[in-house]
């Protein structure tokens, strides 16, 4: 799946339309906690193996 500047400047446009130039900013940090939480997890799984 690869995904060039074209494909991410379609989904940018996209999100825009759907949710509006200011939940961007709540959504972005929303998935920034959610990547981090999970990255801590996996270290956690990882360190009791």
């Amino acid at each position: 799946m690869n995904l060039g500047p074209g494909h991410l400047l379609l989904i940018g446009v996209a999100l825009l339309i759907f949710f509006g130039p200011s939940r961007l900013p709540e959504l972005g940090k929303g998935l920034g906690k959610g990547i981090q939480e999970f990255k801590k997890a996996s270290k956690a799984l990882q360190g009791d193996l």
